[in-house]
């Protein structure tokens, strides 16, 4: 049987591996998306090709959204009101697409990668 005080140093080490993505999301270049009425704003932004970043997204809109790029492997669903954020995996150069699956017409923005 493993002694109490055996037990502090793996539950401390549990803890901290449980925070590491929060922390390291923290450093990344970050940039706002706004969803509302059915639309993604900016339609485009221009982002660092070769890094993850980090876009914050609030569903300022009446309505569900769900704001994604299969190929990425980056989805997030939100409420209204709602706020969160998706990171990136690191982005190759070119254009990279983000839906809101909810109202794929008109909800589109465009990552363009540098």
């Amino acid at each position: 049987m493993i002694e109490r005080t055996a037990l502090w140093p793996l539950l401390l080490a549990l803890c901290t591996l449980g925070f590491a993505p929060a922390g390291q999301a923290q450093g990344l270049p970050t940039f706002a998306v706004t969803a509302k009425d059915g639309r993604l704003e900016p339609a485009q932004i221009e982002v660092p090709a070769g890094q993850r970043i980090k876009l914050t997204v609030h569903n300022a809109g009446t309505s569900p959204i769900e704001f994604e790029n299969l190929g990425l492997r980056v989805e997030k669903v939100l409420a209204p009101g709602a706020r969160s954020f998706v990171v990136t995996p690191p982005l190759k150069p070119g254009v990279h697409e983000f839906i809101d699956e909810f109202h794929p017409d008109t909800g589109k923005m465009h990552l363009i990668a540098k």
